[in-house]
């Protein structure tokens, strides 16, 4: 089977991303049966926006308190660039491979909006339809793998990039609840971090204010 195409280019940017990228992990469990109760209640007034447009959103706002995790290594002149709003990069697995398709200008965006968009791209990427500025202009990724039915990743940054947060499929479990066990919806968020960009402290704020805002959506959709 000869690298060409999609393939070839996937493996030129995975390989050059472990090769150039020091990367770190961090992950969390997180409650996010608030989160699934908000959508519940949504639907019941109309069109629900999907779990990961709401997740979408709270990663945006998370960037522009941490905006290191967007941005760029210039290693030829020695600088980290911030870059100017977020283009949210989504992974979608196609019968072709993994392609990347991103939301331009996100941060400009609503959940509502966020969810339009997500649906649109995410649709043309698995048609073969998005253009080459979709899927190669992100500057952050959200990647869900838990549509493929698995908990936790330890993603690859999709160079250049410096982050990408990843989205493990959201089961029941026994959670403790005011010292009592119960029954709650828990889902796993992990972030693979350029770790010359940015140390723990950052990335850890990161996803624990995304992590927050899962667990307490309405408090922070009223804040954002």
């Amino acid at each position: 089977m000869p690298l060409t195409g999609l393939r070839k280019a996937v493996t030129t940017t995975l390989t050059r991303s472990r090769t150039e990228i020091p990367e770190a992990t961090t992950w969390v469990d997180v409650d996010a049966t608030a989160l699934l109760d908000l959508r519940t209640e949504l639907k019941e007034t109309g069109a629900a926006p999907g779990i990961l447009a709401m997740v979408a959103r709270f990663v945006v706002a998370g960037l522009a308190r941490f905006p290191e995790l967007n941005s760029r290594v210039d290693t030829e002149r020695g600088e980290i660039t911030h870059l100017d709003g977020v283009n949210l990069g989504l992974a979608a697995q196609t019968e072709r491979g993994l392609v990347v398709p991103a939301v331009k200008d996100a941060h400009r965006l609503s959940m509502r909006g966020l969810d339009a968009e997500i649906r649109r791209l995410t649709t043309a990427a698995r048609e073969g339809t998005a253009t080459a500025a979709e899927l190669s202009s992100g500057s952050f990724t959200l990647n869900n793998y838990g549509v493929l039915g698995v908990d936790g990743s330890a993603a690859i940054i999709n160079h250049p990039e410096v982050a990408i947060l990843g989205m493990g499929r959201i089961l029941p479990r026994p959670w403790v609840v005011d010292g009592e066990i119960a029954v709650r919806h828990i889902v796993q968020l992990s972030l693979v971090f350029d770790h010359r960009v940015c140390d723990g402290g950052t990335a850890g704020g990161f996803i624990r204010f995304v992590a927050d805002c899962v667990e307490n959506p309405k408090s922070a959709l009223a804040d954002l």
